[in-house]
């Protein structure tokens, strides 16, 4: 961990950095237990340990006042917040990180799927997972020189948008599968709000076709935020029914022009854009990454496609990939979204148009939904498909395998594929 106003390196977990004397324990707070924080009231501390993480999210000052009040019930004034800011030493246009340490770090997340990047991404990035003070354009041409090639390529490409049109958060959820990591084993789900583009929901695992997987993870969504939307928008697969099922069950309740069975749409793939759309970003951002690893694996041999090959990739990969997915989801949610004119949804960040939509023009179409519905919905939904005997059996059996040779638990792509070598080797696979 770096300090992001001198760049030096902290050893620990200190409250002011012992070289230029700053502030940083707003750094630390996500992750300090309650009771090692300092004693300054629990009220102050929750409201200085909010507004420092909204501020690193990259929200302005109005949003963040918004956010106090709508999400967390606290008044605080414009002049407030600033003053906190300035004694919390955070700020975006002073004590600038020093461009070799923002070099450092982007050589680092070029190594790994950030090679994907573009230059808005990538200054997103530095903000948020090593909160660098850095400017937009330093990083535009710091990635210039160092990957020019890249850089050269995505700036001959060309974009063709539809034109879509929604009068605010939770007037419509996108589901839907990826499936271009299924020949290794790993399939992915993921739900997009159609006004904010926030991802509600980003899973992988062994297979996106069960339906109560599916399910689980709508019902999982509904419950952590308390609504429903108004419509729900899916392909025609099987794995979708039972989803579709409990939401339009759900939505009986309620008395508007779509309740009951008109709150969910059927369509082909290619019309649901909404979330179709965004894959290709998750491609080029993400997902092409895995694709060349693993398909570096099959033309070196290491990978055939086997059940037994299968297994352990997902017994290698399948935890650092979701933590990924979770990164992914946590900066794309938190990113500004640029305006086009072949869209009439607003432009800002997804966290922000989804949680204080009025700023936008726009209005929360959802429905509120107890825990009651849903603990009762959820009782009543069959059990999820499980590991068959065989794959429990190789599971144990490459745990073992792990346990015996001292191959610690893969953190990272490399130790993941590390890993991976070394237990078909020992497996004779």
């Amino acid at each position: 961990m770096y300090c992001p106003f001198c760049a030096s390196t902290l050893v620990s977990q200190p409250k002011f950095c012992c070289s230029c004397g700053k502030n940083i324990s707003y750094l630390y707070n996500a992750d300090t237990p309650q009771q090692a924080r300092p004693s300054e009231g629990p009220d102050t501390t929750m409201v200085d340990e909010l507004i420092a993480k909204y501020f690193t999210e990259g929200h302005s000052y109005e949003v963040i006042v918004d956010f106090l009040a709508t999400k967390h019930s606290v008044s605080l004034s414009l002049s407030s917040l600033k003053r906190r800011l300035e004694d919390a030493g955070l700020t975006r246009k002073k004590n600038y990180t020093p461009l070799a340490t923002v070099q450092a770090a982007i050589t680092d997340e070029l190594k790994g799927s950030g090679q994907l990047f573009g230059y808005r991404a990538m200054w997103q990035t530095l903000k948020q997972k090593y909160s660098f003070v850095v400017k937009r354009d330093d990083v535009m041409h710091l990635m210039a020189e160092m990957d020019p090639i890249r850089v050269e390529n995505r700036s001959k490409r060309r974009f063709f948008r539809r034109v879509y049109r929604s009068v605010g958060p939770n007037e419509v959820w996108h589901v839907d599968g990826y499936d271009k990591l299924k020949p290794f084993g790993i399939a992915i789900s993921g739900c997009i709000d159609g006004y904010s583009r926030r991802i509600m929901w980003l899973k992988c695992g062994k297979s996106n076709n069960d339906p109560t997987i599916i399910a689980q993870m709508y019902m999982q969504c509904a419950a952590e935020l308390g609504v429903i939307p108004m419509r729900l928008r899916t392909d025609c697969g099987t794995e979708n029914g039972l989803m579709a099922a409990l939401h339009c069950s759900l939505r009986s309740e309620h008395g508007d022009e779509f309740a009951g069975t008109k709150s969910h749409m059927y369509g082909t793939s290619t019309a649901n854009h909404g979330i179709e759309s965004w894959w290709s970003y998750f491609r080029k951002q993400r997902s092409q990454f895995w694709m060349d690893l693993f398909g570096d694996l099959r033309e070196r041999h290491l990978f055939n496609g086997s059940y037994l090959h299968i297994c352990l990739v997902r017994f290698c990969f399948l935890d650092v990939l979701q933590k990924e997915l979770d990164e992914y989801k946590q900066f794309w949610n938190t990113h500004t979204i640029r305006p086009v004119r072949q869209s009439q949804c607003p432009s800002g960040k997804p966290e922000a148009m989804y949680h204080v939509p009025h700023r936008f023009d726009g209005r929360n179409c959802g429905f509120p939904t107890s825990a009651e519905a849903i603990t009762r919905f959820s009782s009543q939904m069959p059990p999820a498909t499980t590991l068959d005997s065989d794959e429990e059996d190789l599971e144990a059996h490459f745990s073992q395998l792990q346990r015996q040779s001292g191959l610690p638990t893969p953190l990272d792509w490399e130790a993941a594929t590390e890993n991976y070598i070394k237990l078909k080797n020992m497996a004779n696979l």
